[in-house]
């Protein structure tokens, strides 16, 4: 658990050195996380960590895109559930992600915008995407987040570019 936290802290301080945004992510008790693991089911501390870095990488490309000077953002992820699922009856092999329209992708996410020290948004939300295989998405198929980062994009689109707008 102190190896994941300070992950989440070196991630962010990271993060925020190489970029102007000022943006704090820090993933909460991660050992926990209903399904972080891109290719099993019950994933090692380093099948966590590649979730998270990449939850972290697009965060901040976000947050570069749409905070500016003097707004600071800090997202605590409680809890990761990847899109699609393992089968529990596959004994032998590798185990295969399979999606299906009842295993789409959620995140709980506690989160606090200011903007010049002025709180101007905030809350705890579990946000998810059930027409995730609706969706036609650009990308490669090999991208494994292509429908976590669509989820996020729309929640950060909802929730914070709209609350500097209206801010």
């Amino acid at each position: 658990m102190i190896r994941s936290w300070a992950l989440s802290i070196l991630l962010a301080a990271g993060a925020s050195a190489a970029s102007a945004a000022d943006l704090t992510v820090v993933f909460v008790n991660p050992e926990n996380f209903r399904d972080a693991a891109y290719s099993r089911s019950f994933p090692s501390e380093r099948d966590r960590e590649e979730v998270m870095r990449d939850v972290q990488q697009h965060l901040q490309r976000l947050a570069d895109r749409h905070l500016g000077p003097g707004d600071a953002l800090r997202i605590e992820v409680l809890d990761i559930d990847l899109a699609g699922g393992f089968s529990p009856l596959r004994r032998a092999g590798p185990e295969v992600r399979i999606l299906t329209d009842v295993t789409w992708p959620r995140m709980e996410l506690r989160y606090e915008l200011s903007c010049d020290g002025q709180v101007i948004a905030s809350g705890r939300e579990r946000i998810s995407d059930m027409n995730y295989l609706l969706m036609a998405r650009r990308s490669s198929s090999s991208d494994r987040f292509i429908y976590e980062r669509a989820m996020l994009d729309d929640w950060f689109a909802r929730r914070i570019v709209a609350a500097k707008e209206h801010g």
